[in-house]
């Protein structure tokens, strides 16, 4: 049993390799379930539990004395960002004071009690302490007895009599909602604590899990190990993560080469550049709040918006075309073309204050006085017609700016990105993260002259400063999951609401008369020999693709949300990754594996 349970936490947490092993992931399984529906949560009838308003929390960790910390933390650290802490690192005489001290930046904390340290008057003293001004929540690990010692403890304790990496894994899920918990205390502990105590919960939140819990056969999931590596060996891309989602739960999640080759190991949290992907995560989702709430009619036409387009063809293009691809707007402007030796310098400046690769900085209102004409003044050639443009989303980023008054990158880290948990999406990563967890993009040769490395593939979005409607967002595959499993639960997720169910349903589907597209999603195919996104995707599945070997489909038939990233651009650009349709065969094999069940 210890031996499996070891297995079984190398498996599920370290995440660097995927369970596939059917006959042991069902034992696991089965441990797992035991644990969950033995747990009990107590003192929550303020409905703390799971927690809400991440975007206002600052959430700390604090270990008294259990040994499984790290596997508690990294499942924290999967709903918002978590700082650890433990008493044993302090000078034992002062340890529980001055680690309260350095809490005083945090609102809520979590603190872990194995039930051998409860007796400690030092340690609920500090508990009681932290509660007086913080929001605690008390996860208590091993005997019930220790419950007695608790009773003056108006937090939220969740108590589970197993002390395991198994338990490790299982109470942070339940303190944000990835796991809903209904056992009831069995005999009393207390006077307060007594037989029928316990609060209901339901799963708000993404399950981290095996595939077997959404009654998907590992074992049917090798080959997407054999397709990765097959990428890798044929030069497709250096390195990639594919993360799925089954019934809102996490059930594969792995990371393949590196970041360049020969480089650095890739990494399950790592960052990637989302190219195209950035119009469904940042611009569609900012269109649709802003049409839910009566701000943007996607009737209305584009000068109503964009004053500098009223005496131009542009005009009288409505938003609905813009969103289609219908506007007849040409495809692509090579705006690096244009780029003269005296519009960019090696330093920053006044002059120079645009920010376009490490020593590149493009002069002042470059956009404004080169870039955004082009765009104004560009034919419109083939309107009502279907024809992909990256100019749709520069308009549609003008467009969402001057009706939100704000920047889109503010815009989408307060309303989305901020609120559901996402730690990694968002505009400027090197602004925020080392460049050693970023995977870089090409070696730039022709344009910015460096190896990209945290800075936008795209030549026009990083001319703009790395803040485009079209590309710029980098994010990490748990990031995607967790705002495209919102989507697919129809605007809802933790507890909140972001979008109503119809406007979802509309965005998402098929909105087009010329073409498969929906509003800013691209859609599956309807022409079989296209096999678009991948031959056994169903009809209802909607995402996008990113020029830089990324992919994010929901297929609602199959309630399934695929995440594949990649950096099929280093060092240079390369077809292979689609030649070989890498990304629909991996989405195919979770097909496959889906519909065939257990």
């Amino acid at each position: 049993m210890k031996n499996l349970l070891i297995i079984s936490f190398l498996t599920l947490f370290t995440l660097s390799a995927c369970a596939q092993d059917h006959r042991q992931n069902e034992q696991t399984l089965a441990l797992l379930n035991s644990i969950a529906s033995g747990t009990v949560l107590l003192n929550n009838q303020n409905n703390t539990i799971p927690l809400t308003g991440l975007d206002r929390k600052h959430v700390a960790s604090v270990s008294l004395g259990y040994t499984q910390q790290q596997t508690f933390d990294s499942l924290l650290n999967k709903y918002t960002k978590v700082t650890s802490f433990s008493a044993a690192s302090y000078a034992q005489n002062t340890a529980l004071n001055t680690l309260e001290d350095d809490l005083k930046y945090f609102n809520t904390v979590v603190v872990t009690l194995p039930s051998v340290s409860a007796g400690d008057t030092r340690n609920t003293r500090f508990i009681l302490n932290l509660a007086k001004s913080k929001q605690v929540v008390l996860a208590l690990f091993g005997e019930g007895r220790s419950l007695a010692m608790l009773d003056s403890l108006q937090a939220p304790i969740i108590w589970t009599d197993q002390n395991t990496p198994l338990a490790a894994s299982i109470v942070p899920q339940v303190i944000f909602g990835g796991i809903g918990v209904s056992k009831k205390l069995a005999i009393s502990y207390s006077s307060k604590y007594t037989a029928g105590s316990g609060f209901s919960t339901v799963a708000t939140r993404l399950k981290y899990t095996l595939p077997e819990d959404a009654l998907v056969n590992a074992d049917n999931l090798r080959e997407i190990d054999a397709i990765a590596e097959e990428a890798i060996r044929a030069k497709a891309a250096p390195g990639m993560v594919v993360l799925a989602v089954r019934d809102g739960k996490v059930i594969f999640n792995k990371a393949y080469g590196n970041h360049t080759y020969g480089g650095i190991p890739e990494k399950v949290s790592d960052i990637f550049d989302l190219a195209s992907v950035t119009k469904t995560t940042a611009t569609t989702p900012a269109v649709m709040r802003l049409y839910e709430e009566h701000k943007l009619n996607l009737d209305t036409n584009v000068g109503a918006y964009i004053p500098r387009a009223r005496a131009l063809p542009m005009n009288n293009i409505q938003v609905r075309e813009v969103m289609l691809h219908q506007a007849g707007f040409i495809p692509y402007i090579p705006f690096h073309d244009f780029v003269t030796p005296a519009d960019h310098s090696s330093d920053s400046s006044a002059a120079f204050p645009t920010k376009v690769a490490d020593g590149y900085y493009i002069r002042k209102d470059y956009f404004k006085e080169v870039m955004w004409p082009k765009m104004l003044n560009a034919p419109i050639k083939t309107r009502g017609q279907y024809v992909y443009s990256d100019i749709s989303m520069y308009v549609m980023k003008d467009i969402v700016e001057r009706i939100s008054e704000t920047p889109l990158n503010d815009y989408v880290a307060e309303n989305f990105y901020k609120p559901l948990g996402m730690q990694t999406a968002g505009f400027l990563p090197r602004n925020r993260f080392p460049r050693e967890q970023i995977v870089p993009t090409e070696n730039d040769t022709y344009f910015r002259k460096t190896l990209l490395e945290g800075y936008v593939h795209d030549q026009g979005a990083a001319l703009v400063g790395g803040v485009s409607g079209h590309a710029g967002l980098f994010a990490s595959a748990n990031d995607l999951a967790i705002i495209y499993q919102m989507l697919l639960n129809k605007g809802s997720y933790g507890g909140q609401q972001y979008f109503e169910p119809r406007t979802v349903e509309m965005f998402t589907a098929k909105q087009s008369a010329v073409s498969r597209r929906g509003l800013g999603f691209d859609r599956w195919d309807p022409v079989v020999s296209k096999q678009y996104p991948s031959e056994l995707a169903s009809p209802q599945t909607y995402g996008h693709t990113g020029y830089t070997g990324t992919c994010v489909w929901v297929d609602p038939a199959r309630q399934l949300v695929y995440i594949f990233l990649s950096n099929r651009v280093n060092p240079t650009v390369t077809d292979k990754l689609g030649n070989m349709k890498i990304r629909g065969r991996i989405q195919d094999v979770l097909n496959r594996a889906i519909d065939k069940g257990l």
